[in-house]
């Protein structure tokens, strides 16, 4: 996979030819400036109406875009003192889920998320963001450190859904997830969850119980994925853009039923085209929610997380 959407196809072409003029003025010492202005303005308004107005399945393929930015990619950026931490002290240690600890503007943090491979060979070191069960008790164990030296969490979460291989069911996948979940509801310290990708099913909920949650705007988060449930519907996996558009995946559906709290604006086109911008969003959103929760005693914490999660789901 490239990184270049097929519907993207129609902008990448006038980009080249805008700069094969560019160079061919150079090159020639001619003015083109009319020429070139005129293409500018048309480009700009390609990108606006391709980008503005995206289908849930062309939303679907930039969460899923081989270039779009990791979890270490943004800890990097908002946290350059990481310390990476490994193992999960039963069986080994799962490359698909990174976790750590170090601060954000003096704040002590321990962040943890899914991990994606940036080629072929590191997605396989990666499992491709699918994690097994040592992965979620690696998580685990940061979360159960992190409650005990009052330090925040934070999950970036970005995975197809957990790994469904033989050995994964061996070692207690569903068990190992289902812990997560019920120990993150009671964990005596604030969690942000942020969805940077895609949150696909148990997997990434097993990193997605939280007091604030949020998601990059073109990122997915569901119970399955498109191409599961049209397969699961109408027995063909096909027709996965059909799911889509039905499933409610998008960012702004999920902050219109309340599931999350905040969209994290991308710029133009994706946030692989300007990560920078998108970490400083994720970083302010962090820094503006944290001192808030901290300043929560435990019960009121946890019985505003608990009332938080019974809402998902209540129509009247």
């Amino acid at each position: 996979m490239n990184n270049c959407l097929d519907f993207e196809k129609p902008i990448i072409e006038l980009e080249n030819k805008i700069k094969e003029l560019e160079n061919f003025a150079k090159e020639n010492e001619v003015s083109l400036d009319m020429e070139l202005n005129i293409l500018r303005d048309k480009l700009e308004n390609i990108k606006k109406d391709a980008y503005t107005n995206l289908t849930p399945w062309q939303k679907v393929k930039l969460a899923r875009m081989q270039g779009r930015p990791t979890t270490l990619d943004y800890i990097e950026r908002i946290i350059p003192d990481f310390l990476e931490l490994h193992g999960d002290r039963v069986y080994g240690d799962d490359a698909a889920i990174v976790g750590g600890i170090g601060t954000i503007e003096g704040i002590p943090v321990t962040v943890i998320g899914h991990q994606k491979g940036k080629d072929t060979k590191e997605n396989i070191k990666r499992n491709f963001g699918m994690a097994h069960p040592e992965g979620y008790r690696k998580a685990l164990r940061l979360m159960k450190q992190a409650e005990k030296f009052k330090r925040p969490i934070i999950t970036f979460v970005d995975t197809p859904g957990a790994y469904c291989g033989l050995g994964a069911e061996e070692r207690g996948q569903g068990e190992a997830i289902a812990l997560n979940l019920f120990e993150m509801s009671g964990l005596k310290t604030p969690i942000i969850n942020i969805v940077i990708g895609e949150g696909g099913s148990g997997g990434a909920l097993a990193l997605g119980i939280g007091d604030k949650v949020c998601m990059l705007q073109n990122s997915i988060y569901s119970v399955i994925s498109p191409e599961g449930l049209s397969s699961i519907l109408w027995k063909d996996a096909t027709l996965a853009e059909k799911a889509a558009d039905i499933m409610k995946l998008t960012a702004e559906d999920l902050l219109s039923f309340k599931v999350i709290d905040k969209i994290i604006e991308e710029p133009l086109g994706g946030v692989h085209k300007d990560i920078d911008f998108v970490a400083k969003g994720i970083k302010d959103y962090v820094l503006k929610e944290i001192p808030n929760l901290l300043k929560l005693d435990h019960d009121t914490l946890l019985n505003k997380r608990y009332e938080k999660i019974r809402k998902f789901g209540l129509y009247k």
